[in-house]
């Protein structure tokens, strides 16, 4: 592997996929890997990969499985957890790395917090943007009426004419959602260059459909012993307080929550740079020498 200085798109090679990511810093700096959610891509990381590659680290922010034309498998089952999962690990060791640090968001996030809890000597530290960890956002949809609803475009996205209805009218569901979410325009666009494509878009709402299906998604996910950021935005429309404050419980390693206030769910698009000065203090408090568990 060569050494990369400045950010830019390639396609990493790892399994039986292609992922393009977007990718930078030094071959031999520390990675970290960036999982975006939906209905995002790789685009949703851009500052954060800048200042990370600037300072040393080697980033990649890939177009997950289905968001990536290279890693577009047919059929729902082909979307289960553990394929989410192995895709992770395998990127990694794609960019010479055995461990590396973790930064998720959304659906990102709830593979983050599976990577972590099955793989602790994997990730050196973690680092998640709204999703809960996955038994604190279980418990609050079993107890607190408010979080099920706020859930509820999960059970929508199962029924097979979901995508069809996103993109119906010049996919103007998907955009009165980032509009919503107070996503400027020329974001939404980079989004919909991506996932204004049926197949696309089918692909990564089959994240939803192949839940049920996953054996991996049945099983708890224990604590995380790693070093955790959370990060959540106090206007976050999908995911409450009571889901969020209860995240702490499940994490046995050094744990810091931030909450924003006034900020909702897609905080990287919603406040430009916040996360960043957040995520390089994170990342700088982890020596290097730490030891896996």
């Amino acid at each position: 592997m060569s050494d990369l200085e400045v950010v830019g798109t390639v396609d990493v090679a790892a399994g039986d996929w292609s992922f393009t990511a977007d990718v930078g810093g030094p071959a031999d700096g520390e990675l970290v890997l960036f999982l975006h959610g939906f209905p995002q891509s790789r685009y949703s990381w851009r500052h954060e990969i800048a200042a990370l590659a600037a300072r040393g680290y080697q980033v990649c922010a890939p177009d997950q499985r289905g968001y990536s034309a290279g890693a577009r498998p047919a059929g729902v089952d082909a979307y289960r957890l553990e394929h989410l999962v192995d895709d992770v690990l395998a990127i990694a060791r794609a960019r010479g790395h055995e461990r590396f640090h973790l930064v998720g968001h959304d659906w990102g996030g709830q593979v983050a917090w599976v990577v972590a809890a099955r793989h602790p000597k994997a990730v050196r530290s973690l680092t998640i943007v709204s999703r809960p960890h996955p038994a604190a956002f279980l418990e609050a949809m079993r107890d607190d009426a408010a979080q099920a609803s706020r859930s509820g475009h999960h059970r929508s996205f199962l029924r097979p004419e979901a995508t069809d209805e996103l993109l119906a009218d010049g996919a103007a569901a998907l955009r009165d959602l980032y509009r919503r979410s107070h996503v400027a325009e020329a974001d939404a666009d980079a989004y919909l260059e991506l996932l204004g494509g049926r197949d696309a878009l089918d692909a990564a709402v089959n994240w939803y459909r192949a839940v049920r299906r996953s054996p991996v998604a049945a099983e708890p996910v224990g604590a995380i012993t790693c070093p955790v950021l959370y990060v959540w935005g106090t206007d976050d429309a999908t995911v409450g307080r009571v889901a969020a404050s209860a995240t702490g419980a499940h994490v046995e390693g050094r744990y810091r929550f931030v909450e924003l206030p006034g900020v909702g769910h897609f905080v990287t698009d919603e406040v430009p740079g916040a996360l960043t000065p957040l995520l390089i203090d994170h990342l700088a408090s982890v020596p290097v020498s730490t030891p896996a568990p």
